[in-house]
């Protein structure tokens, strides 16, 4: 029997029972599923908002937008960089979000400086929960600015579940964390069962608002 094609809605499922597909490099026309057992979390009240961070992100030197260039976004993800020279983003991988996001299910964050596309990312959102694929920065803290754009419009929209796939000391700093595989699937199985929750216009006046709120400030 011929292996059935993996399609948008097949990915759907699989991100509403946890699993995520990843190739091994851009190359490799195979792709595998994971299952991490601890998985990456960011508690979206437990996020930490470095003071220097929340500066940058409220001086408005980044311009950031949401789902305006989402090709450009996993292009810059996919492109090589220091310290990550090869990208598990190949071409199925990116005709298949790239179909989530016509669909209306996977979105992007993009951070501009000087109307240059510097940094972003982007993932899927299911319900109440969304699943962070991977971010890029061309520039200091293009990345991060788009990090925290992203948890304060999901905070607003009311999502419960933030899934980094896996815990890195990156996000360490953020608040991410690592918990069992079934604890995750618990929060995740409420979460799909939300109504959904990303809206792609939340004006900007109650988005620094809330990134003031992430700090008491």
């Amino acid at each position: 029997m011929a292996e059935q094609a993996l399609t948008p809605e097949l990915m759907l499922g699989a991100y509403a029972v946890g699993l995520f597909p990843m190739a091994a490099n851009a190359e490799d026309t195979e792709l595998q599923w994971y299952d991490p057992d601890p998985r990456g979390i960011i508690p979206l009240e437990g996020f930490h908002l470095p003071r220097r961070l929340q500066r940058t992100v409220l001086s408005d030197k980044f311009s950031v937008t949401v789902n305006q260039d989402f090709a450009g976004v996993m292009q810059g993800c996919a492109t090589p960089a220091p310290g990550r020279e090869e990208t598990w983003i190949n071409q199925e991988i990116f005709t298949l979000f790239c179909a989530l996001h016509k669909m209306g299910y996977a979105h992007s964050v993009e951070c501009r400086l000087n109307g240059e596309l510097v940094g972003g990312l982007y993932g899927v959102a299911l319900g109440g929960a969304f699943f962070g694929e991977s971010m890029f920065s061309r520039v200091t803290d293009a990345s991060k600015v788009a990090l925290v754009h992203l948890v304060a419009r999901l905070r607003l929209c009311g999502f419960s579940v933030l899934d980094t796939q896996f815990g890195t000391d990156h996000l360490a700093r953020f608040g991410g964390v690592e918990i069992p595989a079934q604890d995750y699937k618990a929060s995740l199985e409420r979460a799909v069962q939300m109504l959904p929750c990303w809206r792609d216009t939340v004006p900007d006046d109650v988005i620094k608002a809330e990134i003031k709120a992430m700090r008491g400030a």
